[in-house]
């Protein structure tokens, strides 16, 4: 069962804005690099970098909670450690999230964003390590299948924003809701090996659209009254490195021998 890689995301700052990247490099117990590092306490969570550990989302200004987050627009640059944001009504933001000055202009600005929809008090913590702010704490890679959400949201008679499910990947080329069949399978992702760990368990979160940052559909309700299930794409762990890019062969639930990289990739 062959599809091809459409689209790949980071999201430096869990629950804020999608990334779009061309590759990324993956190796076993690595995520997608700087995925998901930073996260922004909605009131002491208890994290310790020391010894990172897993946290439910509900500690963290997520989209679940406040749907607002989707009006700030960051980006993250990596080679510098700063994050630029902005939102309609608001002065734009630059300032490096390696040091304490930018994190706290950083909460400043987004406290003033959020107003009473966040509890706080904000404030950034940074994954170390291989630690990941994950919404799941063996959820190292994300997949989703466009055909799938495509199906839901013939379903549900709108057009759904894939990127309401915030993968890491996205797939066309595999019938709709395959996927849920291949728990504990391998799969290959470019020139990278993986095992299929689960499906993905929707929450609250899906139901904000990310352009107008309204909670406006129950995707979670409808996933359930139309399948049976709130599952909305796959997480894998990968087992041997490789790259993977847009056009890239996505083969799943066995694949033994490398994939070819299309010609028009």
């Amino acid at each position: 069962m062959t599809g091809h890689v459409a689209a790949i995301y980071r999201h430096p700052v869990k629950g804020f804005t999608p990334e779009r990247l061309e590759h990324v490099e993956l190796a076993p117990g690595v995520g997608v690099a700087c995925d998901r590092i930073f996260a922004v306490e909605n009131g002491p969570s208890g994290y310790d970098p020391a010894a990172p550990a897993f946290l439910p989302k509900t500690k963290f200004t997520v989209l679940m909670n406040i749907p607002k987050v989707a009006a700030a627009r960051t980006r993250y640059d990596e080679a510098t450690g700063v994050l630029h944001a902005e939102a309609e009504g608001a002065p734009d933001f630059a300032g490096s999230l390696r040091t304490e000055v930018g994190r706290t202009a950083f909460t400043a600005w987004l406290s003033d964003l959020l107003g009473d929809e966040a509890r706080g008090p904000l404030r950034i913590v940074e994954a170390s390590g291989a630690f990941r702010f994950t919404d799941h704490p063996r959820g190292e890679v994300s997949i989703v299948n466009l055909a799938s959400v495509r199906d839901l949201s013939q379903k549900m008679g709108v057009e759904l924003d894939p990127l309401r499910f915030r993968a890491n990947l996205y797939v066309e080329g595999w019938p709709a809701w395959i996927e849920n069949e291949w728990t504990g399978k391998p799969l290959m992702a470019g020139w990278a090996k993986a095992n299929v760990f689960k499906p993905i368990v929707r929450c609250a979160a899906t139901h904000v659209d990310p352009t107008t940052a309204q909670r406006d559909l129950d995707v979670v309700k409808a996933l359930f009254d139309n399948y049976g299930h709130m599952n909305c794409g796959i997480y894998v762990h990968v087992t041997a490195a490789g790259r993977v890019s847009l056009g890239d062969a996505v083969t799943a639930p066995a694949a033994e021998t490398p994939v070819e990289t299309p010609e028009w990739a």
